[in-house]
């Protein structure tokens, strides 16, 4: 008897690949919903994680939605003073903006995981499985689990993705973030964003209850030194030099159409699901793990589980929507020829700034946003934005 067929198989409604916000907040919604369900990560939690645990006012309402409570219980740093800058300019502080709450991701997916073993998901973080996408299935070191239905939330470096599509995501897409993290509470450091600290990407400082988080994020191919830009941005922002660099690839906008294959479904980074201006990831993980639990739960009562994938991808328009719009938008803010003009914009206008902070707390979406911009920007604004 070979090792596979000595291993002991479970039965499930559903495996969830992935125990960050996208698989936990599946799981929660899905074993709330009657369904069992296997939650598969090769860590155990707490871990830590590159991110700089922004959790913007959409991400919020996402996560009272789901979890029903107004705030995660982890200690957070409220902040409503917002600092821009662009491209080594000031382009001046929003006060009495809608908040950002900023939390130590170790301790916010920990806590979403707790949340979806207590509503009953089954329990198998720390322990990595190998794939049978025709399953679909999990082989485990000592027991296999099949289910009708499969979400995986494995991020951005998807294994599961590479299985079904041969890679996790495009080469010539794909963006690239570096983050440090100074320890020790700073509550009078400002909370501060920096578009073109990185080319086609920003930088970020993120004073939190523990520590600040300073990073660089960018389109990869265009930075052929991401650890210069950072050390520029550390020296700008009075950072030592000494701390440890993390790193770690950001979809940054270049979803997936098809969020899946067969009875297999992607959320959260592994779908592609991060802003291409922001680098925000989490309400969209929030978002699109609901939904994908919510497509399987409809699958599996109609007893048709090859059907949730297309539900799914119907869900998920109005996210596919906004990153499209945020696309051509990171155009009209990157583009050299475009960017003294977007400068000026920004700078002047307390209306654009409004705007974007609005569309940070979920008020309003990267269309109207960009209406506003192009009606500042040289009659040539929208050739360039919808060109290449």
């Amino acid at each position: 008897m070979t090792d596979a067929t000595a291993r002991r198989i479970e039965h499930f409604d559903l495996i969830v690949l992935g125990a960050g916000p996208a698989g936990a907040s599946a799981a929660l919604t899905a074993a709330r919903s009657g369904l069992r369900v296997a939650l598969v990560d090769k860590a155990r939690f707490p871990r830590d994680k590159l991110c700089g645990g922004g959790l913007t006012g959409r991400a919020i309402s996402l996560y009272n939605r789901i979890y029903g409570a107004p705030l995660p219980p982890v200690p957070l740093e409220r902040r409503d003073n917002f600092a821009f800058h662009a491209f080594g300019q000031d382009l001046g502080e929003s006060t009495d903006a809608p908040p950002l709450h900023l939390c130590m991701r170790f301790e916010l997916d920990a806590t979403l995981v707790r949340a979806a073993l207590d509503a009953g998901a089954t329990d198998f973080t720390g322990r990595a499985g190998i794939l049978d996408p025709d399953g679909p299935a999990l082989d485990l070191s000592d027991l296999r689990i099949e289910a009708p239905l499969l979400i995986a939330a494995d991020g951005v470096n998807s294994p599961t993705a590479r299985t079904l599509f041969g890679s996790a995501y495009d080469k010539a897409q794909i963006g690239f973030a570096l983050e440090v993290e100074r320890p020790g509470a700073d509550p009078d450091r400002p909370l501060r964003i920096d578009f073109g600290a990185a080319d086609w990407g920003y930088g970020w400082q993120f004073p939190k209850t523990r520590g600040t988080t300073i990073g660089v994020g960018g389109v990869l191919a265009r930075n052929t030194d991401m650890k210069a830009a950072l050390r520029r941005y550390m020296d700008a922002l009075d950072i030592p030099a000494d701390l440890p660099v993390k790193g770690q690839f950001l979809p940054f906008g270049d979803f997936r159409p098809t969020p899946g294959k067969g009875r297999i479904l992607l959320a959260g980074d592994a779908a592609g699901l991060v802003d291409p201006i922001t680098g925000e990831g989490i309400a969209h993980a929030l978002d699109s793990g609901a939904l994908a639990a919510k497509a399987v739960r409809q699958a599996l009562t109609k007893g048709t589980p090859e059907s949730a994938l297309y539900a799914y991808k119907e869900s998920l328009r109005p996210i596919h929507r906004g990153l499209r719009h945020a696309r051509l938008l990171r155009n009209l803010m990157f583009r050299e020829s475009l960017r003294p003009a977007f400068i000026r914009s920004f700078r002047n206008s307390r209306t654009l700034r409004r705007e974007y902070l609005r569309l940070m707390a979920g008020e309003t979406e990267y269309g109207a946003l960009m209406q506003k911009m192009i009606a500042r920007l040289p009659g040539f604004a929208w050739r360039a934005v919808s060109g290449t």
